[in-house]
């Protein structure tokens, strides 16, 4: 709407101005038009869609697949990432670590295998013809563990002795199975079971004959508080916290003896109580090496991270200190159904602490997304659970685990992890900066040589004919649909400028274009340009003899020199550009320090436009299309020397704005 407004605002100008000073309408119009096709970047679509895409393009190579193009800007204004921890801080390879006993302690022995093979017997994971375990990761490790500690578990002989099974509930925090038995005057067959009751392979007619087990794992505080009255449960919910310290993730395991005769539990509120602590197991997943260094450029980059978890607070907190996160200061909340809209305001939005929500629900991560939403926040928010789907849907940048996560979160996020990597997210917010950088680079470059095709028409106009029109139309149209698209193409593939991730995070209502960039495009490198191609114009002509006046049309003298000076004034503005592109490769660094030559594009598009630019000037049946003649040596070299001059100027500007910034800093 801006550009809109500028190109049809300097046209309307322009037209009631020519005829104010006596130019017929016809001329006033054509030059109107002309002056609007000049203020109309018509390589602005295809510049930014490319630059997207290829971003996008960069960013699948690195192992994040972006849905929406538009999604990859978002990402370089993203100012709050709220993470998982396990599979995402962590390297997802769960072993088992340490083992706890009510009566032992962590004393290994024959009690400590018995609790390794309980937490085995339920899971739910699937061995492959390979031998590699298939399932849950958490589950997967107590399998491999409990090998480990001599009490290897058959699959195939833990599935036909399940008679039901109570699937992980993440409210409930727990799971359980019913292992063993035999019906009487009917058939026991392995039961699934959803919503309380058992369904699928239900075990019918009559009482179980034989013992039964019902074996319970989740998380500590779900399971103490199911166990039988006098049990230890104060001793083990310290032992529990001593582990979590430590960086494990912590599951208890109980069970509970149903004697022969006795009917199957059909509901899991039966099965579930009245349970005996067999012990505790201690998980471990390393963090991942590279998350470090991902969390420091997040907080260089102003980025403050949340972790979003169902682990016990210790174990999270454990992790998210060890990769920096809360460094030095993080805050934990025990998240629940409870956590009201107050609270989270005066967590995520008045502190400046990162925060680890623990135990956490699919309902705390969509609270959480809403509220930073509401306050202004941009929101990159991970996940992988179908139940997940509601907060990577709400938040701006909903990002799903490729390996671990369901097809429902991929579905609903923008972005999908083929690594489930945590640096790969700061990997994408960078390529987002990078893409919107380039974006406004391009908008300079186009801006800037809008001002030498304006002036030239204003000079014609505000002397009323007396100084001859400085540039065609035709010319100008080769100017905007030949030579400047493809450097502009170019500049939209610009590496990343030093620094661009020790910026803050930009605001949400600012704008691609800004104050500073029209004031370095029409001022600087705009005003720069116009008074070079002015200066090239008005030398051909006085160097012919010319004064304010003389006729210049066709069949006086001085046409020749007059086509020649107008040749000089379109060569000139495509050489300001060649300057201009090289100006506009950087906001605030020297070039010097993105290379000279780095951008092989933008050399290539470089030399395709001074071919061009050469074919209209000396090529015969171009010089009759656009009005264009030969240069003498002489204008040639003038002309050459415009790239640099405009360029120079430029990196004076920078290098006095960078010694600025630098002495504004306390004990530079």
């Amino acid at each position: 709407w801006l550009i809109a407004g500028v190109a049809t605002g300097m046209g309307v100008v322009f037209l009631v101005l020519g005829v104010a000073v006596g130019l017929p309408v016809t001329d006033s119009l054509t030059f109107a038009i002309g002056l609007l096709v000049a203020n109309v970047p018509e390589g602005l679509l295809p510049t930014i869609t490319l630059a997207l895409a290829v971003g996008v393009r960069a960013l699948a190579r690195r192992g994040a697949l972006v849905k929406r193009l538009s999604a990859v800007e978002t990402l370089g204004s993203t100012s709050v990432i709220c993470t998982d921890k396990t599979g995402t801080l962590t390297r997802n390879r769960m072993r088992l670590r340490a083992l706890w006993t009510v009566d032992h302690g962590s004393e290994p022995g024959p009690w400590a295998d018995d609790l390794a093979r309980a937490g085995a017997l339920c899971t739910t994971v699937t061995r492959e013809a390979d031998g590699e375990l298939h399932g849950d990761p958490t589950e997967a490790a107590l399998v491999a563990g409990a090998a480990a500690h001599g009490a290897p578990l058959d699959l195939g002989r833990r599935d036909a002795g399940r008679r039901a099974l109570f699937r992980f509930d993440p409210r409930l925090r727990l799971m359980s199975v019913v292992q063993g038995g035999e019906t009487q005057g009917g058939q026991a067959r392995g039961g699934e079971t959803r919503g309380g009751e058992t369904q699928g392979r239900e075990a019918r007619g009559g009482k179980m004959r034989g013992p039964m087990r019902v074996l319970v794992k989740g998380a500590p505080e779900a399971v103490l508080d199911r166990l039988l009255p006098g049990t230890a449960a104060d001793s083990a919910r310290a032992a529990a916290e001593e582990l979590a310290r430590d960086g494990m993730r912590v599951l208890a395991v109980a069970v509970r003896d149903v004697p022969s005769g006795a009917e199957l539990p059909s509901r899991r509120q039966d099965a579930e109580s009245g349970l005996t602590l067999l012990g505790l197991v201690g998980l471990y997943d390393p963090p991942r090496l590279e998350v470090a260094e991902a969390v420091r450029r997040c907080h260089e980059a102003g980025i403050r991270v949340h972790v979003v978890t169902g682990d016990n607070g210790a174990t999270a907190a454990a992790v998210a200190r060890e990769v920096g996160i809360g460094v030095p200061r993080l805050h934990v909340v025990a998240a629940s159904e409870s956590l009201g809209d107050d609270e989270l305001d005066r967590l995520l939005v008045e502190g400046d602490d990162e925060i680890v929500f623990a135990r956490s629900s699919p309902e705390t991560k969509l609270k959480v997304a809403d509220t930073l939403r509401e306050h202004g926040r941009i929101v990159a928010m991970t996940g992988d659970g179908v139940n997940d789907a509601p907060a990577l849907h709400r938040a701006h940048i909903g990002v799903a685990m490729g390996r671990s996560g369901t097809d429902v979160a991929r579905e609903a996020a923008t972005m999908v992890l083929t690594d489930d990597d945590f640096a790969t997210i700061v990997t994408a917010v960078e390529a987002g900066r990078r893409v919107y950088d380039n974006v406004r680079k391009f908008i300079v470059y186009i801006f800037a040589h809008a001002t030498p095709e304006i002036v030239p028409f204003l000079v014609f106009a505000l002397s009323a004919g007396a100084i001859p029109l400085p540039l065609t139309v035709l010319q100008i149209l080769a100017i905007d649909l030949g030579t400047e698209t493809l450097p502009a193409l170019a500049l939209g593939r610009e590496r990343s400028e030093p620094g661009i991730m020790q910026r803050p995070p930009r605001p949400r209502h600012q704008g691609v274009i800004s104050r500073d960039m029209l004031i370095r495009s029409w001022g600087y490198l705009g005003l720069t340009s116009a008074v070079l191609v002015m200066a090239g114009y008005f030398y051909v002509l006085w160097r012919a003899g010319w004064q304010p006046g003389d006729p210049t049309g066709p069949g006086s003298p001085l046409h020749h020199a007059y086509v020649t000076a107008t040749t000089a004034t379109f060569a000139g503005i495509v050489t300001c550009q060649v300057g201009t592109a090289f100006a506009a490769r950087t906001d605030h660094a020297a070039l010097r320090d993105i290379g000279v030559f780095s951008n092989r594009l933008l050399l290539a598009g470089i030399a395709f436009e001074l071919v061009f630019t050469a074919a209209l000037v000396y090529a015969p049946p171009l010089q009759h299309l656009f009005g264009t003649a030969a240069l003498p040596l002489d204008v040639v070299l003038l002309v050459a020397t415009f790239p640099v001059l405009v360029w120079g100027t430029d990196e004076l500007r920078r290098g006095r704005r960078r010694r600025q910034r630098t002495s504004a800093v306390p004990g530079s």
